[in-house]
Formats: structure tokens, sequence, C-alpha cells
């Protein structure tokens, strides 16, 4: 330990241990474990508290429960762990009977202090922490703590209760380790004292019949499998299988959930995962006893295992089906008739809890959908995929919700009258269908999928969640289409359903409800970033009035919407599509170009995310070369970074400054730019000094300096690279040589120094190319970047400093020893 920190913890101790020293910190507490537990990895925990009395001293104090606070009770019982994890050190602490005290049954267990729940909590990371060795052993069985433990598996505190089930596993695991494996049977002498305990509570809360007991035995079980993978962990399952199989056999299977997990941390474990295990055929088992809410998470836990008989994953795959197939069979013309594989009909279980209720209903095939989509991602399948027919499904789940099905049998009718308008089973249903656009599928049931989908997108019933939804699978799908026609043209099957879609994009974005719009344009982006520059995709939007609506968004009262309306029109702009004020149809009009209109937003919108979006576009449109761009670019530029300057949000000073980046790099040219497309206007100067002339013209420079001081650290990081880059092009070596002793370099490094001590009022002066060369050679950019980079408490992170700032907040340091990182 350092020297220091051992001068400092006497007068830190006796500040904990005096109960009338105000309450310490508890990140203050949690940083000094931490740093104890360091200590301990690499030092002697006995000759720590050797040289360091003060602290038994401590742990001792904490025996005088009456005047301990809980917070620091339950600080001395962790810190009593950390040091007793080291046998030597855990002997050395036993001779005075400290951890008896601590943690036996004269300890904290009757007190008041007992009923926080962050001293139990503490009591058991203690345990944890010290059950790591033999000694150990005897010593929980000793002064009853096992006995304890057990009663903490019910806490009223879930955080307590779950670590009592940790703390029983190691301590199962701890007195059976070493062991001799053959020699652990069904009878209670083949088992250490500790673990005969420990499988005896398990035993005696399986047969309890009381659901608590029950997933408490099973939670414990499932953690073990879970965490120990030695062969003893078989023979415990021999013992206790029994009891855990009895539980299926019951009318209502108890925590089923409870089983699932326990089954399925046993297949993961190379102790059980062979393929001729008991196992499996308890899994089919459970299957086969839950109810079909109950049995959907299992069988998706089978379909995951990389080792699993093939049979089994074929059940669990129809159990996954089997809502779907009733949909189908609710729908199906001929009784019986869902379609999909063989033996995957619905059965009366799963009937009876579709039709039950609405929740019912829709917990069900929510559940189904949901786990069919992760199941698509998977490597593995258990049979081929049945596409077509969960394509089927998957519409006509829609359709029954939007009750444009027809069923022909009385249970569909039901059916469609359960899901009516449920917008829970729309969302996931559209979520599904647009995962199954990775398959695509036969003409007919892709024609089947884009009529659902424009369906949904006029229906004046559908909600803002469920649009969005149908948006996003409906991008999925003519993406997929135009990918699989291979090119980037949207496939001709499509054609006649963008031609039915633009019109219904009119209606959205004049929708009431801004989440409607706000999609709406989203989608709109999407498109046009895809197929911007195809002729049909360019006919079907010029043919409609999107373009100027979008334009009107831009003015939109909702700050979203106008920031997605930005977007939008940016990349319409982009690709030639925006609506222009000067066509016939515009006779006289002296409206604002584009760009103008977009740097109004910039410089007047009250929100920050209209401005960021500005920001972005501008970006975009010089790194592509837009022709809006070389039109006075200079002057444009300038303005932007002025307003940009003083805007307050620093994610649109930080976007200003990738702007200025970009116009850099396309100034600078080659070697360095690493765009292709160089603007007109912008053609790369020759002579470094005309580069910094037409830098300080458009107020790039200012820009950059004045944020290089920045009390947003993102802010001075992006400006220090962008000085860098301009240093390295421009510096001497550049053939520019610097003027230090020009008296304009001396007026601009004292606005310099006084913009770093926050004066920003100051006028910086005229930059001309020496004095901005002379003030790059000057400042420490690279210095300034290595502060940049380091954490907010860099200044000092050391156990010494946390001691001093501990002390100072009670007053216990004299002069200026705190050191308040």
């Amino acid at each position: 330990m350092d020297p220091e920190c051992s001068r400092l913890l006497p007068a830190l101790c006796a500040v904990l241990a005096d109960p009338r020293q105000p309450m310490t910190d508890d990140t203050c507490l949690e940083k000094l474990l931490d740093w104890f537990k360091t200590v301990t990895e690499t030092e002697s925990s006995l000759l720590l508290l050797q040289e360091n009395p003060c602290l038994v001293e401590l742990l001792s104090q904490a025996l005088k429960f009456q005047d301990v606070s809980s917070r620091i009770l339950s600080f001395s019982l962790r810190l009593a762990g950390i040091f007793a994890a080291q046998e030597n050190c855990f002997q050395f602490l036993q001779q005075g009977e400290l951890l008896l005290g601590l943690f036996g049954e004269a300890g904290p267990l009757g007190l008041p202090a007992w009923n926080v729940p962050s001293v139990r909590s503490g009591w058991i990371q203690g345990l944890c922490s010290l059950a790591k060795h033999p000694s150990a052993e005897q010593f929980l069985v000793d002064c009853g703590a096992v006995d304890t433990i057990f009663s903490l598996q019910g806490d009223s505190s879930l955080f307590v209760a779950s670590a009592a089930s940790q703390l029983l596993v190691q301590v199962l695991s701890l007195s059976i380790q070493g062991r001799a494996t053959p020699h652990l049977g069904s009878s209670d002498g083949d088992w250490p004292s500790c673990a005969q305990s420990i499988v005896g509570y398990l035993e005696e809360s399986l047969r309890s019949g009381a659901t608590p007991q029950i997933t408490q035995a099973l939670k414990v079980l499932t953690t073990t499998f879970g965490r120990c993978h030695h062969s003893w962990t078989e023979a415990l399952w021999m013992r206790l299988s029994p009891l855990v199989t009895c539980l299926l056999e019951k009318d209502t299977v108890p925590t089923a959930h409870s089983l699932a997990d326990l089954f399925l941390s046993m297949a993961r474990s190379p102790t059980f995962g062979s393929s001729d295990c008991d196992l499996w055929v308890t899994l089919a088992q459970t299957l086969s006893c839950l109810s079909p809410t109950q049995a959907g998470p299992l069988a998706l836990g089978i379909l995951k295992l990389h080792v699993c008989p093939q049979a089994l994953k074929t059940q669990a795959f129809d159990v996954l089906l089997q809502p779907l197939a009733c949909v189908l069979e609710a729908a199906a013309q001929v009784p019986g008739s869902s379609g999909l594989p063989d033996g995957t009909g619905s059965n009366p279980t799963m009937a009876d809890a579709l039709l039950a209720s609405t929740s019912s209903c829709a917990a069900l095939l929510c559940q189904s959908l949901a786990h069919l989509g992760e199941l698509q991602a998977l490597p593995h399948s258990p049979r081929p995929w049945p596409q077509v027919l969960l394509l089927e499904a998957t519409v006509m789940t829609l359709r029954f919700c939007s009750g444009s099905a027809v069923p022909i049998s009385s249970v569909g009718g039901r059916l469609c009258g359960i899901l009516a308008s449920c917008i829970r089973v729309q969302r996931a249903a559209l979520d599904f269908l647009g995962m199954l656009s990775q398959g695509t599928g036969p003409q007919e049931s892709v024609t089947q999928v884009f009529a659902i989908l424009l369906e949904y997108l006029r229906s004046p019933e559908s909600s803002p969640t469920v649009l969005k939804k149908a948006f996003q699978a409906t991008l999925r799908w003519l993406l997929s289409m135009s990918k699989a026609c291979g090119s980037n043209n949207p496939d001709p099957h499509t054609q006649p359903f963008l031609r039915e879609l633009f019109p219904v994009m009119q209606k959205r974005l004049c929708n009431p409800c801004w989440e409607v719009r706000d999609s709406a344009l989203e989608f709109l982006t999407h498109l046009t970033t895809h197929w911007g520059g195809q002729p049909d995709f360019r006919q079907a939007l010029l043919a409609s009035d999107v373009p100027e609506l979008t334009q009107q968004l831009l003015q939109d009262p909702e700050a979203y919407v106008r920031a997605s309306a930005v977007t939008a029109m940016g990349q319409l702009a982009s690709q030639g599509l925006h609506a222009t004020p000067s066509g016939p149809e515009h006779p006289g009009a002296k409206q604002k170009s584009l760009p103008q209109e977009l740097l109004h937003i910039l410089s007047l919108d009250s929100e920050g995310f209209p401005r960021r979006a500005v920001m972005q576009v501008f970006t975009q449109w010089l790194q592509d070369g837009h022709p809006a761009m070389a039109e006075d670019l200079e002057q444009f530029m300038a303005r932007v970074f002025q307003v940009v300057s003083r805007d307050l949000d620093w994610e649109v000073r930080v976007q200003g400054l990738e702007l200025a980046r970009v116009f850099l790099a396309q100034t600078l040219g080659p070697p360095d730019c690493p765009y292709a497309v160089a603007l007109p206007a912008a053609t790369p100067p020759t002579s470094p000094a005309e580069v910094l002339r037409t830098l300080g013209r458009v107020q790039l420079l200012e820009f950059a300096f004045r944020a290089l001081f920045d009390c947003d650290r993102p802010v001075a990081q992006k400006s220090c690279d962008l000085l860098l880059l301009l240093r390295a092009r421009t510096a001497p070596g550049g053939g520019l040589q610097g003027a230090e002793c020009n008296p304009e370099a001396v007026t601009v490094e004292a606005a310099l120094r006084a913009w770093q001590a926050g004066e920003q009022g100051q006028p910086l002066g005229e930059l001309v190319p020496e004095v901005v060369v002379a003030i790059l050679r000057t400042l420490d950019l690279e210095g300034l970047q290595a502060t940049l980079a380091e954490s907010s408490d860099h200044v000092e992170q050391s156990p010494r400093s946390l001691l001093q700032d501990m002390l100072a907040a009670v007053g216990a340091l004299g002069g200026h020893e705190a050191d308040c990182y």
C-alpha cells in the first residue's frame, strides 16, 4: 500500500467508526471497497491488517451495532469479507472471533439494522467474498450462516433474494469441490455436511407444494447447472430429478417459467448436453405439459441450442407454429387445411387459448411472431423454413385485425371479432412481415404482401405506431424485391405499387398527427436515398405533390417533423427532385431558394433538432458537390459559420466543425482530400497563403479558434483536430513563414488567452496568413488534444485522492490537503 495512504487511513477509519460524523457518501464507500479489493489481489491481506491496525479497530467497532449506522455496518461486513478471502487472514480474524461476531447468530441478524436491505445485502456480499477456501465452509456451518442464507431466499428485497441464491450456489460448490464424485449418491451420508444441508433444503422446498419455495429451489438449481460444469452436478440431478419431474405431472404446472429456465440451463451445460441424455425426454415431456403461452419461450430456447436431437427441435418448432396454424385454419375454406407442415395443425388447447379473450389471443400471437422472427436469423433451422405459409398466415392475421378478412367458419368469425383493431398484434405482425422480406416468395404471395401493406397505409384506422411499422415493412419489401431482381431499380412488379403509394404519402404528409407526418418523411427519405436516380421512381414521385408538401413541412409546428422535413428535402434536392418556385405554376413568385430557407431555419429555429439536420444536409451537399453549394460558395459558407459559431446547441457546433473539415479538405486539395468531387467555386488553391485567406474570408478560422476553447469537450476536440490538419498543411514546411513578433499576432494571442479565460467578447483581430501560421505554431495543439482525450477526473484519480476527499468532507484535513477531483 502506498505510504501516503497508510498515513491517511487511521484518520479515515476514525471518521467511519464515529457515529457522530456526518454520513459518508455511498459512492465513496464503493470506491473504497474497490480499492481494497485491488490491494488484496496483489498484496497479503494479513500483512495489510498487521501494518494498519486501524482497519481491525474499524471492523471491531462494527460489532457495536447499536452505535453504527446501517451504511457503515454494510460497508464493514463487505470489507471483512474482502480481507477474509485469503485463508491466513481468515484465521487471523477468527482468533478474535471478529468474523463470528459479524456473520454469526450473535451478529446483526436480530437487531433493528437487519431490517435495512443494504445491511442484509452487505452480509451476503461479505460471505460471497469470504467463501473461497476450505476453512470458510466449516465456519459457515458452525456460525449458523447457512440457515440464514436459506431464510434469505425468500427475502422481500429482490436484490437480496437474488444475491442469497447466488451465495447458496457458491457455498454448495465450495463444499463439494475436491470430493470424489462417485461417492455422491442418494443417501445423506454420501454428501459433505454443508452440501447435505443445502440439498436437504432443496428437497424440502421441492416437496413443499408452495409455489414460492419451489421457485426458489429451481432458481438455485438453474444457477448451479449454469455456473458449475463438474461431474458432481450430474449426481445432484440424479438425486433431485424425481422431485423436479413430479412437478410436470400436476394438472397445472407450477412455476413453469422457472422449470423451463432450469432445463435450458442444463441443456447448455456440457455435463448434460450429450445426445443420449435423458434430459431430452424430459424437455419433450415439458413441451407437452405446459400451456401454449408457457411452452413458447421453452420452444425458442430449444431451437437455439447447438446440440439437440432433431426430433425435439421439430416438436419445438411445431409449438411456435401452432398459433399461426390456428389462424390459417380459421380462414381456410376447407376445415383442417392450414397448409402448414404435417403435425403442425392446431390443437384444441391452442384454439381454446386463442379464442378465450383478446388479451390471451394477442399474447399468443405476439409471442409466436416474435419468436419466429428471432429464429429466422439463426444459421441452423430445425426444418425447411415454410416461407410461403408464414407469409399467408401473417397476411391473414393482419386481415383479421383490420376487418378485411371474410371468414367462412364460425371460428374465423370469432377470431375476427377478437382481433379487430388489436394494435399490439398489428405491430407484431408487421414487424414479422418485414423480417420475412429476407426470404421473398412467389409472386402471388408478394402481391398479397403489398396489398395488405397498402391497405394499412391507406386505412384511417391505422394508429401512428402501426403506420410506422407499415412504412418500415414496406421499405424492407421494396428493397428486398429490388435486390432479388439484381438491380438498384424498383422491381417491375412493384412499380404499380409505387404509383399507388405516392397518393397515400400525400395524405399522410397532411395528417393532423405529427408522428404520422414524421414517419412518412422518414420513409420518403429512405426511398429517395435508394431510388432517387431511377427514372420510374422519379416519374412517380414528380407526378405527385409529395415534394411540395415536404417543403411545406419545413414550417411544421413540431420540431421533430421540421427536422425530418429538412433531411427529406436535403435528399430530394441531392437527386434534383425538390420543388422549384421558378416553374410556370409559380409565375412571378419570389421565394427563397432551398439553401436560403435551410439557412433561415439554422438561424431562427428555436429547437435543436431542425438545426442539427440543416448542418448535416449542408455537410452532405458539400461532400457530394451539390450544385446549390456552388453558387457564391464563400459568401454562403461565411454566413453558415457565422451563425453556427453562436449556436447554443453543442451538437450543432460539432456538426459545423465537420462542415468546416470538409470545406478545408476540399480547399487544401490533394493529396489529403478524400473527396473525389471538387466544386468549381472551391478549386483548390496552390498557395498556403491563399488557402488561409480563403478560410479567413469564410470565417472558418475564427469559428475554429473560438471552438478550441469551447466549454463542451466534443466541440473543443473537433476544433483541435481541425487546426492540427490545417497546421500540417500550412506550417513553415509548406512554404509559409510565421510572424511571431508581428503586432497583429500579439493581438490575436491576447484575444485567444482571453477566450480561454472565458472572455469571449474580445475581438480576435485580423487573421492574415502570417499571423495564422504564427498562432498555429504557438498553440500547443498536441498537448491540448491529449488533455481533451483524458477523462474528467484525470487530474487525480488515485486512492490517496479518494482518502483526502473523504476526510475533507468531514473537516478532518488541515490546510489544502483536499484534492476534490
